[in-house]
């Protein structure tokens, strides 16, 4: 079955406190079909840890989630949705599995019992040689002292929660003397020592090794089946940049798939980094989509206003790159201070020599490198170009890079170490520091974004779309996703700022003088944030009151400039959820208010813009559960709250009623999905070729054909617009007469814009009996 869209569900056993099982979604599958969904596209469901709200912690590859119905529950979905013309694409995990509790699984439980004598010892990337006597360090107690508070229970160890494994005939003796005879080492997880590849730099997650062929195959035994039977038509891969092979790895997963299989990679590229065509995959999860679409509705004209407003809460906007250069640094050397290590001892193995400033060096070199990792094909000048950045900033390390450098030609197990640190550096500082500090727009400060980029202009956005076009037709398309930092609504609103930067700048100004934040950069970051959610009728509901304070005590842990996750300054903390209260219930609220309902019209017409685009450019589009009606999430768990379907169905209904009033998101989405299946080549493989609008206000028009029968244009900048209006700017309609699907008006010719956006900011018109 051919992919033409996806609707993500975030799946979850009753265990989460808010249960989306297979079941759930077989009740919902009429809805999907009537909305014209041609795939659904679940999040991970193979057996996971007790409770997960998530999936990504799975404990066991090799089966079906139990509590989400098991794979008998997931042949009945898979079977009720084939009826309705509907097929499925799963989310796997193949570089982790979680051990947060280790008895939950059961290949990590026998790790820890039987150390490198166990059946599943080689599955793990451990550092086998990081303790003098061979064992796994885990770095899970709170003080080292802690070791003396252990207890023999039975055939385990215990301290309060933790529980692990007592090898057979070691159990004599206190529980200090009993953890001196196992195949592990419990330590204080402060050291930063971790005997074991972790996901970036979380300790339950401990990776797998898929270079290894057998571990692959007993990891993908159940994906095969799904294939096999044909269960499944797509997977979605997780992270595959930290595997020590992608490239190995998906050759090996389009083998198991087959030709036909859709394989998608969450791959976050670079502003310039190109996906290399010779992975056998689809593309990507659409994080470059993602920047491109929500870049066209941010103002250019708002830069200089907004970078000043910055600058006047005491930040250099300037200093930007360099402030990211030593967030690498740091999370180099000290949140990733245990992978650096290892990497280091592989420099030292494969060259028998060592320099004590190597990794400082290390260091220097990744924090010149602007991806994920510089091991792809298209990228093989990135590492030298970055080894001769770091030499010209440090040229005190050219002798440790040299070594480094040599290392990487006599052992591969270097480069992998490079890579792999390499990532999980971009990630920890870029998407986890720098995106939660950066307050010039936080609708840029997206996964896959570039906040140094101030929007995306339309030439540029139709060079990628087309050649999205040609390269990467099947990847994924989307503004919204489990890992978003605020939703595409949410930013669509931000968004709008960029139009009106004096009038945002007169109001923080005015706000931070009469409702002071604790610090004027945090301020100016969560001022955004708020105003991004505030409700147009000022109603502040004790819902929204708690999700604000979440994600503002995230917000500023992640930032880790006045407080962090590992250190929380409690001052500091009580002081933000003190002034954000003043917020919502003091003088401040009143403008808020008057303000979102003022420019709330503005956002919607960006926001059905964007989605509009993400529908029909080029890519297979993805519904984020939820979003075809007007959503307002911010970063996770926030976006994981469960969905009003009842409100959807109803709203669906309105749009096939000629009486109601549709939602005009459902409207969009409904519109664009029918299209799509009624005209699958258009879409699949129709091409792209933008649409120029003429006179006055032709930059408040984006517009493109698919094909020959499909006209898609957006309006945008809608403040702006306001001042001087339609006036001469026209759209000229290729030859036939047009329908607008959403409307049901007829064009042809020369259009006016005024005319085309009359009842609604976007248009999608077909060309009649194509």
């Amino acid at each position: 079955m051919r992919v033409l869209s996806t609707y993500r569900l975030q799946m979850r056993g009753p265990a989460s406190g808010q249960a989306f099982t297979f079941a759930d979604a077989e009740k919902l599958l009429d809805y999907f079909a009537q909305l014209g969904v041609s795939h659904l596209y679940l999040s991970p469901i193979l057996a996971a840890g007790e409770g997960s709200s998530h999936g990504y912690d799975v404990t066991d590859p090799t089966t079906v989630s139990t509590e989400l119905g098991g794979a008998e529950g997931f042949r009945r979905l898979t079977e009720a949705a084939r009826r309705r013309n509907i097929g499925l694409i799963v989310d796997i995990v193949p570089n982790h599995v979680g051990v947060d509790v280790a008895r939950q699984n059961r290949w990590w439980w026998d790790v820890l019992t039987h150390g490198r004598q166990s059946a599943y010892s080689s599955y793990f990337d451990i550092d086998w040689t990081l303790d003098p006597d061979g064992r796994i360090v885990l770095p899970v107690l709170g003080s080292d002292d802690d070791i003396a508070d252990l207890i023999v229970d039975g055939d385990v160890l215990r301290l309060g929660n933790l529980e692990y494994p007592i090898r057979s005939g070691t159990g004599d003796g206190t529980g200090s003397e009993v953890h001196g005879r196992q195949h592990y080492k419990l330590t204080a997880w402060r050291t930063g020592i971790c005997g074991y590849r972790r996901f970036f730099s979380i300790t339950s997650l401990a990776a797998l090794r898929q270079e290894d062929r057998a571990v692959f195959d007993t990891t993908h035994a159940e994906v095969r089946r799904w294939f096999a039977e044909n269960l499944v038509d797509g997977i979605r891969i997780d992270h595959p940049d930290g595997l020590a092979d992608p490239a190995g790895y998906l050759a090996w997963l389009r083998e198991l798939t087959g030709p036909e299989g859709w394989i998608i990679i969450e791959k976050i590229l670079a502003v310039d980094e190109p996906l290399d065509p010779s992975l056998p995959v689809a593309g990507t999860t659409g994080y470059d989509v993602l920047r491109e679409i929500g870049g066209l509705f941010v103002d250019p004209t708002g830069v200089d206003a907004l970078t000043g407003l910055v600058e006047s809460a005491g930040a250099e906007y300037s200093a930007t790159p360099e402030m990211a250069r030593e967030l690498k640094v740091q999370a180099v050397t000290d949140t990733l201070a245990s992978e650096l290590r290892r990497l280091c001892r592989a420099v030292v193995a494969a060259t028998g020599r060592d320099n004590e400033r190597l990794p400082e060096a290390v260091a220097a070199l990744l924090s010149q490198i602007g991806v994920y990792r510089s091991d792809y094909l298209t990228l093989t000048s990135v590492l030298p170009v970055a080894i001769s950045e770091a030499t010209d900033r440090q040229s005190e390390l050219a002798d440790p890079l040299a070594l480094l450098a040599a290392a990487l030609t006599m052992n591969a197990e270097v480069g992998v170490r490079l890579q792999q640190l390499c990532g999980a550096a971009t990630a920890k500082a870029m998407e986890d520091c720098l995106f939660y500090r950066d307050a010039r727009l936080v609708s840029l400060n997206e996964v896959g974004g570039e906040p140094l980029h101030f929007g995306v202009s339309a030439a540029e956005f139709h060079q990628r779309a087309a050649d999205r076009a040609t390269l990467w037709p099947l990847a994924m398309a989307t503004l919204t996703t489990h890992d978003t930092k605020r939703g595409e609504d949410v930013r669509a609103r931000i968004g709008v700022l960029s139009q009106v930067p004096s009038l945002w700048t007169e109001l923080v100004h005015g706000w931070e003088r009469t409702t002071p934040s604790p610090d004027p950069l945090t301020g100016l970051f969560l001022w955004q944030n708020i105003f991004g959610v505030w409700p147009p009728g000022g109603t502040v509901s004790n819902e929204l009151r708690q999700r604000l304070h979440g994600y503002a005590e995230k917000a500023v842990r992640e930032a880790a400039v006045h407080t962090t996750w590992n250190d929380p300054v409690t001052e500091f903390e009580t002081a933000l959820h003190t002034w954000l209260d003043a917020v919502m219930d003091g003088p401040v609220a009143v403008e808020l208010t008057a303000t979102a309902a003022k420019l709330d019209e503005h956002a919607r017409v960006d926001a059905l813009g964007q989605k509009l685009i993400a529908l029909t450019a080029p890519g297979i589009p993805d519904v984020y559960q939820g979003t075809e009606l007007w959503e307002d999430s911010l970063v996770d768990p926030d976006n994981r709250r469960a969905v009003d379907y009842a409100a959807r169905r109803d709203e669906l209904a309105a749009v096939a009623n000629p009486e109601a009033t549709a939602h005009p998101k459902i409207r969009v989405v409904h519109a664009a999905l029918q299209l799509r299946r009624e005209r699958p080549d258009t879409f699949l493989a129709g091409g792209y070729r933008p649409v120029l609008a003429a006179g006055a206000a032709a930059e408040h028009v984006v517009a493109f054909l698919r094909g020959d029968d499909v006209l898609v244009a957006v309006s945008r900048w809608t403040v702006r617009l306001a001042d001087i209006g339609w006036t001469d700017t026209t759209l000229t309609i290729p030859c036939g007469v047009w329908t607008d699907v959403l409307t049901g008006a007829s064009y042809s010719g020369q259009v006016s814009a005024g005319e085309l956006f009359d009842e609604l900011p976007v248009a999608l018109l077909a060309r009649n009996n194509a």
